[in-house]
């Protein structure tokens, strides 16, 4: 399963605004080029995050985005499906507004479809992930695998065998 530019970009954004200390608001221009992404396509993508409450925008000399609630309470299937809309391993799955999963190949014929339980069990899994991962993991691991997280273990190492 893959999912387009538009998650990878959109995760990528959420997690440097999780980044910024006390919430203050961050340029997107500043987030596009510390990301290296493209200026345009992050406005299309905060559109979208600010319309479900994700993105909070402050205007002014000292404006630009920052998160619309803390980190820990963000789960990224929230962010992945403010952008990429329902997730469905195939294009015939379809789930209903009540969460039960239908499959365009059922009204086919009289059978129900033979791939169904696998690729429910598909979206199942990828759901589930998204749900138990918060943005603030994300911060804290994108923190700790930096390379100025790198080089402060480095110099710690040097004065602790020093």
């Amino acid at each position: 399963m893959l999912f387009s530019t538009r998650a990878e970009y959109g995760v990528r954004l959420m997690v440097e605004l999780g980044r910024q200390e006390d919430g203050e608001p961050v340029a997107l221009n500043t987030v596009a080029e510390a990301e290296r992404l493209p200026l345009s396509y992050l406005e299309h993508l905060v559109a979208k995050l600010r319309k479900v409450g994700l993105v909070e925008s402050q205007r002014g000399a000292h404006g630009g985005y920052r998160l619309g609630r803390p980190a820990e309470q963000i789960q990224m299937l929230e962010v992945v499906q403010a952008l990429e809309g329902a997730i469905a391993p195939m294009e015939c799955f379809h789930l209903d507004p009540e969460g039960k999963v239908s499959c365009s190949h059922e009204t086919d014929g009289d059978q129900a479809c033979a791939t169904k339980l696998l690729w429910t069990r598909v979206q199942g899994g990828v759901t589930k992930a998204l749900s138990a991962t918060t943005l603030a993991e994300l911060v804290e691991f994108a923190d700790q695998h930096s390379p100025a997280a790198s080089k402060a273990a480095v110099t710690k190492a040097a004065v602790t065998a020093a």
